[in-house]
């Protein structure tokens, strides 16, 4: 039997000798990679972790030890060996575990986290909190992939180095290049550095130098930082107030386990960091050889690596979005596109091997992407910032106070609006149209089709007054025709996409289909509903909806967003109009205020009750809502 399947917790781990760490490791790696394959997730990072993941869990008392993964896509390993082996291939699914750490699901996962860089803020809480209850267990945050681009985590490192607190920074160096391990005298450097001899020493020394007078203090501190500098190579790390060990072998799971327990049994006051190199993709050959090393992966062929293929033919919303870019950027050498560490998922990937000079990847710093946009609006340029919803939910300072307030052409191609599925309730779209739509100067657009979304590229182009947006979802479009790049739309105006009678159904966005499927039911039922595609949340065609308001019974908006959004706004516009006052219905569909968890975008829509059997049973039910409101009020008097 496989040593790994004798381990379900942390505590059986344990009961094995340090010897065998490798071997469980290796059998580890080969459960990841058979369970990703036929789950699809993240998979790169996660093959890069999995002796660190032994190494921590093996030092450390975990749960009661604190152990937070940054952006934790690289988590699997971890959950396999923290009491959820039973369920590791409901990762993902409808009712399974989450692709990522989450409180609700485990007592091992103490802080949930999707989005980059909150680890070293998160676990600085928790070692104050115990520091504050006079609890003396380890803290530790593990952090990398990228995640040590955004700002968020200097900060908190600045905070960590004045407190003094008492934490463990794991920096997974997989792909940065931060510096080089130097074989066995690196190894061995670690181990010293990391021992109690030299932290003992080291606190000796500064009581000796505090005995004597300022000025020999002043050079001797200097001496001794400087040698300590030379030696270790963490000097940024250092002046935040960190004391560095590494660079170390991230694989070599003994050696981990040995500095790990040397970090742990130092009497050593204050934040601590340990640099350790690993790769990302490891132990897979078809991870290794990939560019991206298999970071997000869909259900593949273990032995090949050949990955399930798409069956649709529909170009992909993304796809779309950069070669629409590109095709104006051939014209117009003024178009940059930005992106915040995500090339691919934006199709910005696309934009650079055309344009390399004119794209930019600024890491995941997404308030710098927004801010370094504005600055090339300020001299000319027509910058398209291609994030994510849910990424740029962490710039939204950067989007008031540096573009919308001096009202900077910057374009937001916002991808992944929506429900985006097995990412779940972290990676949804859900609020972008809500926190923007309420901001002066801005033009915010969203696609109803493939078709759509090259118009509204086309039309920010023109815009050089004012900042605009446009949001499309994740996945491939419905297989309608695309225009050519001269296709624009006027500001503000919407289409008529049916005339009916009583019912007037107002769509933004995507679900559009979904309102056609309803009226195509409906009018088997006698009720022929007009469809409007709004096109714009800001601003609005104020002269369609209030025709629409005028000579309809019923006035329905649908949007794939939270409340605050372009339902809002209409019903906004209908109550300083009075239109109210006649007696209008109005009911406005909007995501559900909750968070929804991962499930395919079908079922999640259907649980957002924004699927056409719903958009159906509403209309029905607002339009005898009037009957049912005369029984009920007959059933009083009676």
């Amino acid at each position: 039997m496989k040593m790994i399947k004798k381990i379900n917790f942390p505590s059986d781990l344990r009961k094995f000798k340090k010897k065998d760490l490798k071997q469980i490791s290796d059998e580890l790696r080969d459960e990841l990679i058979e369970v990703v394959s036929e789950t699809g997730g993240h998979l790169g990072a996660g093959l890069g972790v999995v002796e660190l993941t032994v190494a921590l869990h093996y030092v450390f008392d975990t749960p009661k030890d604190k152990l937070v993964w940054d952006v934790s896509h690289q988590c699997y390993p971890h959950k396999i060996i923290t009491g959820r082996r039973d369920r590791i291939k409901t990762l993902r699914k409808g009712g399974g575990l989450s692709g990522f750490t989450k409180r609700s699901e485990s007592e091992y996962d103490p802080f949930g986290a999707a989005h980059s860089s909150t680890s070293i803020s998160s676990t600085l809480g928790m070692a104050v909190a115990k520091k504050l209850s006079n609890n003396n267990n380890n803290v530790i945050a593990v952090i990398g992939d990228g995640a040590m681009s955004a700002g968020m985590a200097y900060e908190a490192m600045n905070n960590a180095g004045a407190l003094k607190s008492n934490l463990i920074v794991i920096l997974n160096d997989n792909d940065m290049s931060i510096a080089r391990p130097v074989g066995a005298m690196s190894k061995y450097l670690a181990k010293l550095l990391s021992g109690k001899l030299y932290f003992s020493l080291r606190e000796t020394i500064k009581m000796i130098i505090s005995s004597f007078s300022k000025r020999f203090s002043q050079k001797a501190g200097k001496a001794e930082d400087l040698l300590r500098n030379i030696v270790t190579g963490g000097t940024l790390f250092n002046e935040l107030g960190f004391y560095y060990v590494g660079p170390i072998d991230g694989h070599d799971v003994e050696n981990l386990v040995e500095i790990f327990n040397n970090v742990k049994n130092s009497r050593h006051n204050g934040p601590v960091l340990i640099h350790v190199r690993t790769q990302k993709g490891k132990g897979y050959r078809p991870a290794e050889e990939s560019g991206d090393k298999y970071h997000g992966v869909s259900k593949f062929n273990v032995s090949t690596g050949e990955q399930s293929k798409s069956k649709s033919n529909m170009p992909s919303y993304t796809k779309v979005f950069a070669e629409t870019l590109i095709k104006h950027a051939e014209q117009d050498t003024k178009i940059v596109g930005i992106t915040g560490a995500m090339p691919s998922g934006t199709g910005l990937n696309l934009f650079e091997k055309k344009f390399p000079e004119r794209a930019f990847d600024v890491g995941i710093a997404e308030q710098h992407a927004v801010t370094f946009a504005a600055g090339l609006a300020t001299e000319g340029y027509k910058p398209y910032a291609a994030i994510y919803s849910t990424f740029l939910q962490r710039a939204y300072d950067q989007v008031v106070h540096d573009v919308a307030l001096q009202s900077l052409p910057v374009r937001f191609a916002i991808d992944r609006a929506g429900l985006v599925g097995a990412d779940g309730p972290t990676h949804a779209g859900s609020f972008d149209v809500t926190y923007l739509s309420t901001l002066p100067n801005f033009v915010v657009m969203a696609a109803s089709d493939e078709s759509e979304l090259v118009k509204m590229i086309n039309t920010t182009i023109e815009i050089n007054d004012r900042p605009s947006a446009f949001r499309y979802p994740r996945g491939n479009g419905i297989g309608v025709k695309l225009p050519s790049i001269n296709e624009v739309l006027k500001i503000g105006k919407a289409r008529i996409i049916q005339e009916g009678k009583k019912v007037a159904i107002l769509n933004f966005g995507a679900r559009l289909e979904e309102c056609k499927k309803a009226s195509d039911k409906l009018l088997l039922k006698g009720i022929k509903c007009t469809i409007l595609d709004a096109r714009f949340a800001k601003p609005l065609d104020e002269k369609l909806i209030m025709e629409a308001a005028t000579n309809h019974e019923v006035v329905i908006t649908i949007e794939e967003g939270s409340i605050g959004g372009f339902g809002s706004h209409v019903m906004q516009l209908l109550s300083d109009r009075g239109v109210f006052d006649t007696g209008l219905k109005f009911r406005s569909m909007t995501l559900p205020d909750i968070f929804i968890d991962q499930d395919t975008p079908e079922k999640m829509y259907e649980a957002a009750g924004l699927d056409s059997i719903s958009i159906e049973n509403k209309i029905l039910e607002t339009l005898n809502s009037n009957i049912i409101l005369a029984k009920n009020k007959n059933k009083l008097i009676n």
